[in-house]
């Protein structure tokens, strides 16, 4: 199967500031490329089913154990158990439960008030889950096919322009500065700016919106993860799939709501957050080549 990649054109514009200073400004101009011939996995059959399954183990397999601490006496009391109690005996018509010095109230056991759990988690439970590697690559493959299908795509939430077509394949990249025209291999981006040149990108192939909708949904998480180096949840939005780690992958890591994964690290997690296909997805010709 051949597709159409894209070719980018960066227009750039200087602005002066004050003290001399001046600012660049990017936008980009998108131009049809060469043809490119697909590896099979695309046209891979889409099973969500086997999707789900792949994500699910994979995130079952990095849950970190987690239990109480196990009971170590009065100089180190797992919790519940951190009370000064007595026992009143036998023969006084109550139950025979521990109760706090000097007073009636019940302690320490699960039934009570402020007790300890009767049956808390174990460290030792293993939570992780078995997927066969043959249902692994199919998982992948049919994520990977589930890239191309546009309807897939906005059903996740995804916002683009109606006018792309998919999947969005990244062949070359120029910059113009006046009659200056540079050539650049776009994996290997120059790091000056590169943020906001990845940024001027997307939105000259039609992605900004998706961008936006990222950045605007940032918000902050419920529960104890505030606490814990998960402030914030920030929604899924594009994929980048490059062939190494170079320019291109350093300007778009720090993009809220993007990805950037090498092809060969790629897997059904990346392309299918939660286990729903359709992430929308970009890719270099040299990720492409780099699949095959």
């Amino acid at each position: 199967m051949k597709v159409k990649t894209y070719n980018l054109v960066s227009n750039v514009e200087q602005e002066e500031l004050d003290a001399g200073l001046l600012a660049e400004s990017y936008v980009v101009e998108v131009t049809d490329g060469k043809n490119l011939t697909l590896p099979p996995m695309f046209e891979s059959e889409i099973r969500e089913d086997l999707v789900r399954s792949a994500v699910h183990a994979s995130r079952a397999n990095r849950r970190q154990a987690y239990g109480h601490n196990e009971h170590g006496g009065k100089r180190a009391p797992q919790a519940g158990m951190k009370h000064s109690v007595e026992w009143w005996g036998k023969g006084r018509g109550v139950s025979r439960i521990m109760r706090k010095t000097g007073q009636r109230t019940g302690a320490q056991n699960p039934h009570t008030r402020g007790g300890r759990r009767a049956h808390g988690p174990k460290v030792a439970k293993d939570w992780s889950q078995k997927l066969n590697s043959k249902q692994r690559v199919i998982a992948r493959d049919s994520a990977i096919a589930a890239t191309m299908n546009s309807e897939m795509v906005s059903s996740r939430g995804h916002n683009f322009d109606s006018k792309i077509r998919f999947p969005i394949i990244i062949d070359g990249y120029k910059e113009s500065r006046g009659e200056s025209v540079e050539k650049f291999d776009v994996e290997s981006l120059p790091l000056q700016n590169s943020t906001r040149k990845f940024i001027a990108m997307m939105h000259g192939l039609g992605l900004g919106e998706d961008l936006d909708r990222a950045k605007s949904g940032r918000t902050i998480r419920a529960g104890k993860g505030t606490m814990r180096g998960r402030k914030y949840r920030t929604p899924k939005s594009i994929l980048l799939v490059v062939a190494s780690s170079n320019g291109l992958h350093k300007a778009a890591r720090n993009v809220p709501g993007v990805d950037v994964v090498a092809a060969k690290d790629l897997c059904a997690e990346d392309l299918a957050p939660g286990g729903d296909v359709g992430r929308l997805t970009v890719w270099t010709t040299a990720a492409i080549k780099a699949m095959e």
